[in-house]
């Protein structure tokens, strides 16, 4: 029986009446309950309080110190996703959401998991791409050949489409996971290229010269580097021996990526790095 409320902490807490008669169900019976005074006297608890009939909560949850109430829901995949159910929902609350001025809607389930890691993906992303270029600015002394060198992260993503297509995997977090770690792999390439581009053009060669020799040299290399690579990931991108629905998608990212990103790398990283130095004069060191 809810007698009265204090505040605990900045908190509104229940006071509550229990019965140890076995009672408590019967109303009638509880309010003829007879209580001791403090003199000694008898009296009915009926004439200390007034008995109202009405509906309550068994227990009242909290999110964010904030009262609320959560309902569950599974959803049919077959007829929309969670992107989509949740967008039906927002749209409802807008046309209802002056009549209730104290509540507000707030989603969690599937739809906050993939807010949340899509967040944390592409803060990872972010920070990756920075790293790589403040280590590879530091090493080439130039703002723009790091930019060149990135150049590979849009190319890989070309065969990441392709390779998760032919693989029949989606396109899930743990794949993109796999792109995290490919934007860090498949700009070796480029800058093995660049670097003995560098060395040549600074020994006196010609623009020219120097980004040829730089690719005719390095192929060889850096083939044998993404081959290796792509070998010891292919099974396990392919499902060959049994389909790993964790690390497939991460494996046929990689693979994928890679293959793609190797073979255009060797074709558009030369021809960009050669406009960008065509125009600098020969200088012998």
């Amino acid at each position: 029986l809810l007698i009265g409320r204090y505040q605990n902490l900045g908190e509104e807490v229940d006071i509550r009446l229990l019965a140890r008669t076995g009672s408590e169900d019967n109303l009638d019976a509880l309010l003829s309950t007879t209580l001791t005074t403090a003199n000694g006297g008898t009296v009915r608890l009926s004439t200390l309080l007034q008995a109202e009939y009405g509906s309550g909560y068994q227990n009242i949850r909290h999110y964010n110190f904030k009262r609320s109430i959560t309902i569950n829901g599974d959803i049919d995949e077959t007829q929309l996703d969670a992107v989509a159910a949740n967008d039906l929902i927002r749209a409802y609350w807008d046309t209802i959401r002056a009549q209730h001025p104290g509540i507000s809607l707030d989603f969690s389930g599937v739809l906050d998991d993939i807010e949340e890691n899509l967040s944390g993906i592409s803060m990872l992303f972010a920070m990756g791409l920075g790293l790589i270029y403040l280590i590879l600015g530091t090493q080439f002394k130039s703002y723009l050949q790091p930019l060149m060198i990135l150049v590979s992260v849009p190319l890989a993503f070309i065969g990441v489409v392709f390779g998760l297509v032919l693989t029949n995997n989606p396109l899930s977090f743990t794949s993109m996971y796999g792109v995290v770690a490919l934007s860090g792999i498949s700009v070796n390439s480029a800058i093995v290229l660049i670097s003995a581009a560098n060395s040549r053009l600074k020994s006196g060669m010609s623009p020219l010269h120097a980004t040829i020799y730089a690719g005719r040299r390095r192929v060889v290399p850096i083939l044998i580097t993404s081959t290796t690579t792509i070998a010891g990931l292919f099974s396990l991108a392919l499902g060959i021996g049994g389909k790993s629905l964790l690390w497939g998608p991460i494996a046929a990212t990689i693979v994928s990526g890679l293959l793609f990103s190797t073979v255009l790398v060797l074709v558009v990283i030369p021809l960009i790095y050669y406009a960008s130095v065509r125009s600098q004069p020969v200088v012998l060191s």
